[in-house]
């Protein structure tokens, strides 16, 4: 009698989980799903996903699960039941119906690690125009051409002065500690010298490249360090800003002109769009972005012209003819050049946008259950749409793999469409765009008309999904002949 009990349980519990898996790998029967496989119940497909890959090759992952099932399938990344999507009409689909049919959101896990409350995660629609309005005010073009022009232009020129002189030069250390610099004064005018250094040690901690497999025995040590540094990180802007805030309003003639300010004026608005909170937390998000992309990028784009002399030379005729048109040598570079004397240094930025593909997933969720190319997106599910497989299409580029920067030549330079997503697409497209683009065309001016330079080695990138060095992209760097 006791057998048969025994063999009882044991097959209600057998057959339980076997109707447990059986609708983890086939779910919402009631809908037509995308094809795909959800890989293990709650591991799912992460294991795969989270593989090293070669820089200039579409991610396995997906290439893989495209010629079996199509541009569009299903699977799970993180704990999160997902759609993959590497259709540019589809994507369009996406981002055209964002704060409608989806909105922005990221796999539980990713969420944890950032931040429940990091803006990057907030959703609404008119939330995130009023905080994306307020992010211009620091990253638009009027700021950046009245405030930024100026300071970014001789910080760059101080910074590579300096560095040059050791005859090596690390490009995205040295760009990182440089905008770090500018936009911590830029936010917090009045910090004092030991607590700007304090945050520039902490951010450059606080790397994308923790975003790697939970499976990988580095990842838990890459969490934690940076973790840490932004939790000091955000103390430290948490209480600047709380004894700001004082001052100011304890003295209303006291103004300093800085995006802080913006930020409290906003604070003591009626309404709890913004509070203290959100304010610090848009602060340190801005930080972060800025530092990690923009200097990433300029570390790609200087190691692709370095190993390509066609376009160095190019870089050279164009930048000298700015120079001699300016007459003289010593004067910043203005705006006027930047946007319209520089037409193929932005094909060279593209370029090397095209390639990092620094955006490695773009994620989205849908709010409701949505039809879209014959199936359905179920309501809840995670969305996920992958730039590069867009930026690596032999049908779109020719010769993806190649750097040619010839390939912009005519057309739109500043802006992004369904085939070119290096900064987001739809509502969310990136607000520091301009910045960044910025940054590199003052660094690369004032490399290529000074010094003579190369790539020391030859350090590898690899992606997993987020780019990864094997060693930094170190210059061999001198004054050129002429140059004091």
């Amino acid at each position: 009698m006791w057998d048969v009990a025994l063999c009882a349980v044991i097959a209600l519990v057998v057959g339980k989980i076997s109707i447990w898996l059986y609708r983890w790998a086939n779910p919402n029967l009631s809908s037509k799903l995308p094809p795909g496989s959800m890989g293990l119940p709650v591991i799912g497909e992460t294991i795969e996903f989270f593989k090293p890959y070669d820089f200039d090759e579409i991610p396995p992952f997906v290439k893989k699960r495209m010629s079996k099932h199509g541009s569009l399938f299903r699977t799970s990344i993180l704990g999160s039941k997902t759609i993959v999507s590497t259709d540019p009409e589809v994507n369009y689909e996406i981002f055209k119906q964002e704060n409608k049919c989806f909105t922005m959101s990221y796999p539980e896990a990713l969420v944890r690690i950032f931040g429940k409350d990091n803006l990057f995660f907030k959703q609404g629609k008119d939330f995130h125009r009023y905080m994306r309005q307020i992010a211009l005010q620091l990253l638009g073009p009027e700021c950046l051409k009245q405030r930024f022009l100026h300071k970014i232009d001789l910080a760059t020129r101080e910074h590579l002065e300096s560095e040059s002189s050791q005859g090596i030069l690390d490009v995205k250390d040295t760009i990182g500690r440089l905008i770090m610099e500018q936009m911590i004064q830029r936010i917090i005018s009045d910090i004092k010298p030991e607590n700007k250094r304090k945050l520039v040690e902490n951010f450059r901690d606080f790397s994308f490249d923790l975003v790697r497999s939970p499976f990988d025995p580095s990842f838990w040590k890459s969490l934690y360090i940076g973790l840490k540094a932004r939790r000091i990180a955000m103390n430290m802007i948490k209480e600047m800003f709380k004894e700001r805030r004082e001052r100011v309003t304890s003295n209303k003639v006291l103004r300093y002109g800085d995006f802080m300010e913006i930020m409290i004026d906003e604070v003591e608005k009626e309404g709890d769009t913004v509070n203290e909170e959100r304010s610090v937390e848009l602060i340190l998000s801005l930080l972060i972005a800025s530092y990690e992309t923009t200097s990433t990028m300029t570390a790609i784009t200087v190691k692709f012209i370095a190993e390509n002399p066609k376009v160095l030379m190019e870089l050279k005729r164009e930048h000298e003819t700015i120079l001699r048109n300016r007459g003289d040598t010593e004067f910043e570079v203005t705006w006027k050049e930047y946007r319209s004397m520089m037409s193929f240094t932005h094909m060279v930025i593209n370029e090397s946008l095209r390639l990092g593909s620094l955006s490695p997933a773009m994620f989205r969720k849908a709010v409701s259950d949505v039809e879209i190319k014959g199936y359905t997106i179920p309501k809840g599910w995670i969305v996920l749409v992958v730039p590069s497989v867009l930026h690596y299409d032999s049908q779109i580029y020719e010769n993806p793999c190649e750097f040619n920067p010839w390939r912009w030549e005519g057309k739109e330079l500043l802006s992004g469409s369904k085939t070119f997503m290096a900064f987001g697409g739809g509502a969310r497209l990136c607000a520091g765009a301009e910045f960044a683009r910025l940054q590199i065309a003052i660094f690369l001016h004032h490399l290529v008309t000074k010094y003579d330079f190369s790539v020391i080695g030859k350090p590898d990138i690899t992606r997993a999904p987020v780019l990864r060095f094997s060693k930094p992209i170190r210059l061999s760097i001198s004054m050129s002949d002429g140059n004091p």
